[in-house]
């Protein structure tokens, strides 16, 4: 899903304890605390304070070992179910589970659309997924939005995600409206029009305080998801020509996103990837919102569009994620699976065998293979006619089935259930 999805562990603090959007979403993965849990909850991911990202990196790392066809623990997947507070919605950790959330518990919408995606790829949680998303809806803005805490403003990312979160379940965004106003009505006003000198195609985190819209590059790969009605794992799409801004009377979805896709193509040209800034420290690269790139851009526009930033990540991001945690290692499954990209030899490093070292052992592995090369070259349509309705999902969605008694089977996603 995700200014940004890297907020740091202070600024998440701060919009839990004030309630305030002062700091970009979290629609992709949070800056681990510095000092680690010296006793990490039970099924966790991650050996880092849970605090602030506990349930976003869970929810990754689930989400990642579906992806590259792992069955993940039973004890990590109740880890996250508990987590969940009465009314459907997720705060990033709470360390007593048993204890009733109250008005004091820090729920947002980037947690609970996280936890909503992952738990619907691993199946057999319609209830829970059925109540995450009854919350979000329930705390739409007028705008037909979603910021990071429910009652804030809205924001590109926050917006994405959660429609990320509608989408994997099936559930159209166009139709989940407040006073008139769709989720995608929301994302396209964060987007910078064409005429624009600097930043031109680029997508908002949200206006400034003068209502000035600002380009934002990690806001910009989520608005490309969003607009597209992608969630955090996506497939290359259809193969389309050199990027380009092109204004429209009325620009629509397809439009917006190929803006978007051309301003991120622009912005990774110089260096192939993307870069940040913190702490008044010179700029960086940018690990984890390069990864979102190339989602992004693979997904508007064929893996050959991402071929350079992909290329960057294969050379230079294992030692970032191994330093920042489960949640990279997910993002950067995430960039392998939607380029066809092998995530066991990713630049010479086995993500998935990292990534599932970082907390409980699987279950095993399903029949689902990562992308070959002869997949490269088709589009997610012609990927989906290739699949067959049956296999050992589809056995295993029936018993389901009958076992909570809602949803349907997704033979072409291997998604097992729906709320």
């Amino acid at each position: 899903m995700n200014v940004r999805r890297r907020s740091s562990a202070a600024a998440l603090a701060a919009i839990a304890v004030i309630g305030a959007a002062t700091a970009p979403a979290v629609a992709a993965d949070p800056s681990p605390s510095s000092s680690p849990s010296t006793t990490a909850p039970s099924g966790l991911y991650g050996s880092t304070d849970p605090q602030y990202d506990g349930v976003w990196r869970q929810s990754l790392a689930l989400l990642a070992q579906d992806t590259a066809g792992v069955i993940p623990s039973s004890t990590a997947v109740k880890w996250l179910t508990d987590q969940q507070c009465a009314n459907g919605a997720f705060a990033p950790f709470r360390a007593d589970p048993a204890k009733a959330c109250d008005a004091k518990t820090p729920v947002d919408t980037n947690n609970t659309a996280a936890a909503v995606q992952a738990l619907w790829a691993v199946g057999g949680h319609g209830d829970v997924i059925e109540e995450a998303l009854g919350w979000l809806k329930s705390v739409q803005n007028e705008d037909g939005g979603w910021g990071y805490v429910p009652g804030t403003p809205s924001d590109a990312n926050s917006t994405s995600v959660v429609i990320g979160a509608l989408t994997a379940t099936e559930t159209d965004p166009a139709k989940v409206v407040k006073d008139g106003k769709s989720p995608y009505d929301a994302l396209l006003t964060f987007a910078l029009p064409c005429a624009k000198d600097k930043g031109a195609g680029a997508f908002a985190f949200q206006p400034d305080k003068d209502g000035k819209l600002l380009p934002n590059a990690d806001a910009t790969a989520a608005g490309v998801l969003g607009t597209l009605g992608e969630g955090l794992v996506a497939e290359a799409g259809k193969k389309t020509g050199a990027a380009s801004c092109a204004d429209a009377d009325q620009p629509d979805r397809e439009r917006a996103a190929a803006n978007a896709a051309a301003y991120l193509t622009d912005t990774l040209a110089k260096d192939g990837h993307l870069v940040s800034a913190l702490g008044g420290s010179a700029d960086q690269p940018d690990y984890g919102n390069t990864a979102d790139a190339v989602v992004a851009l693979a997904a508007q526009g064929g893996a050959d569009k991402a071929a350079e930033p992909l290329a960057w990540l294969k050379k230079n991001a294992a030692k970032w994620a191994g330093e920042s945690g489960p949640a990279a290692y997910a993002q950067l499954i995430f960039a392998a699976h939607a380029t066809g990209t092998d995530p066991r030899d990713f630049g010479g490093t086995d993500l998935v065998a990292k990534l599932n070292a970082t907390g409980p052992a699987p279950q095993g592995t399903t029949a689902k293979d990562t992308a070959t090369a002869s997949d490269d070259d088709k589009t997610k349509d012609e990927k989906k006619d290739d699949d067959s309705p049956f296999g050992v999902w589809w056995f295993v969605g029936v018993c389901l089935l009958f076992g909570v008694g809602i949803g349907f089977l997704l033979s072409n996603r291997n998604k097992k259930q729906q709320p």
